[in-house]
């Protein structure tokens, strides 16, 4: 079996003349423009044509790109987990695809020796992995997997595991699944980092925000080390959540807390026993060979001084999708915060939540929404009038991404929104109320049905 590396997530998994594409995030501007690709990656879509299969763990766009999808060939037949929702499934669909649903932890023959088994990976919980308002439900049953999975990918011979954006407190579950059926993994892929507005997004003093981000780094790190301790493969490759801001946004890239690709490879290196698990790096278009143990090419580290300029001079001038559109109206956004509310307030009743604290969403400079989350709804409100509320969390963003928001999941998904860091927020007190941002998932206006 090999490993050819390409961007992130986004593998190519051979196994003799079987061929399968992993997460396949290949061109710049998921999440709305913001996420951009670095090293550049001269994305030629011909070059995919030979693939047997697509294999993708979960919705997040830099895993499932729409923007590399719609230029893949549509013949090839796409893999995913049986998921319990079809978001998934009808999304990649709607680009053209044939998609196979394959049930959880069910080996699945693809071609000759090969076979491939999804795993349900993780019950969301964005305390732990950091995205403010979390991806899945929450009351979901414990290992259901509403959002990421792990695959393992063998013949009779090699195993690979690839364990995706998994992060190993909520995944450990299915680690000791893995690390049960499978006694001899050659090749595990682990992520090193990870995705949120966490903490570049927040209003924090100086100290506070560095010690979040010494914080959320170490965290990335000791994860990838939790999983090599518990899976014990041959060789590792750290992978995944590797993105860059793009757009304005670019000036956050330094707050991010996560860790560069070669910091990353130093620690993993010097935190796990190389005499018994070999850690492995690769260029983009590299190939490793797991039987010989061998690269095409030697390892090249990045250039940083190359990536700031390329940020400044490239990344930093991409648009984002909707600053392409026209700047909305006030009377357009009072229009659909009726509906937004209401959804809302179902939203709260049905977990049974209630707080104190107040969701200020800004208008403009002197016009904010104030929403209750305790059933006494929102009003309008001056920025002299805001300054009495003693709890709250407020969200600003871009008026045409607000927009977006409001009219529903089809536009944006405040998900995905606050992953590609487009809202700021103020908190006080600085705590987390799962709840709320639970409840603010659903803030949008009119009917959404997959």
């Amino acid at each position: 079996m090999k490993l050819t590396y390409h961007n992130s997530a986004a593998v190519v998994i051979q196994d003799n003349d079987t061929k399968i594409l992993v997460d396949p995030w290949l061109r710049n501007g998921e999440y709305f423009g913001s996420w951009g690709i670095f090293p550049p990656y001269d994305f030629k879509p011909e070059e995919f044509d030979d693939m047997d299969f697509i294999y993708i763990s979960h919705i997040h766009p830099d895993h499932c790109s729409p923007k590399t999808l719609e230029k893949l060939n549509k013949k090839i037949p796409v893999l995913i987990h049986e998921f319990p929702e079809k978001y998934l499934r009808n999304n990649i669909e709607r680009l053209g695809f044939d998609v196979i649903e394959i049930k959880n932890n069910k080996k699945k023959k693809l071609k000759d020796e090969t076979e491939i088994n999804i795993i349900a990976a993780d019950n969301c919980n964005p305390e732990i992995c950091g995205k403010l308002f979390g991806c899945g439900t929450m009351n979901s049953e414990e290992g259901l997997g509403n959002i990421d999975t792990m695959a393992i990918f063998n013949n009779k011979n090699e195993t690979i595991v690839n364990t995706n954006d998994c992060p190993f407190e909520i995944s450990e579950k299915t680690a000791n699944i893995v690390a049960q059926q499978y006694k001899k993994i050659d090749l595990l892929l682990v992520g090193y980092a990870g995705a949120s507005s966490y903490p570049q997004c927040f209003n924090f003093s100086e100290e506070k925000l560095h010690a979040e981000i010494k914080m959320k780094k170490n965290k990335r790190l000791n994860d990838a080390v939790n999983y090599i301790k518990k899976i014990e493969p041959r060789y590792f490759f750290p992978f995944a959540g590797k993105y860059t801001l793009a757009g304005k946004n670019s000036i956050l890239n330094k707050n991010r807390g996560e860790p560069e690709f070669d910091y990353a490879i130093d620690y993993l290196i010097k935190n796990t026993n190389q005499n018994e698990t070999k850690c492995i790096a690769l260029n983009s278009k590299e190939c490793f060979d797991i039987t010989t143990g061998t690269s095409t090419k030697k390892y090249q580290k990045e250039d940083l001084k190359f990536k700031e300029q390329y940020v400044k001079d490239k990344l930093s001038k991409i648009k984002y999708d909707f600053e392409l559109e026209p700047e909305p109206k006030i009377i357009s956004l009072l229009d659909l915060l009726s509906g937004s509310y209401k959804r809302f307030n179902e939203i709260r009743k049905k977990i049974s939540y209630a707080t104190d604290t107040k969701i200020i969403l800004k208008l403009d400079n002197d016009k904010f929404a104030v929403i209750s989350c305790d059933g006494n709804g929102f009003k309008i409100s001056t920025s002299d009038e805001i300054k009495n509320i003693k709890r709250f969390i407020s969200i600003d963003m871009d008026n045409r991404l607000l927009y977006w928001l409001l009219q529903g999941p089809r536009m944006a998904h405040w998900n995905n929104v606050e992953i590609g860091s487009h809202l700021q927020f103020k908190r006080i007190p600085d705590i987390y109320e799962r709840g709320l941002v639970h409840c603010l998932n659903y803030f949008y206006s009119g009917e959404y049905k997959e």
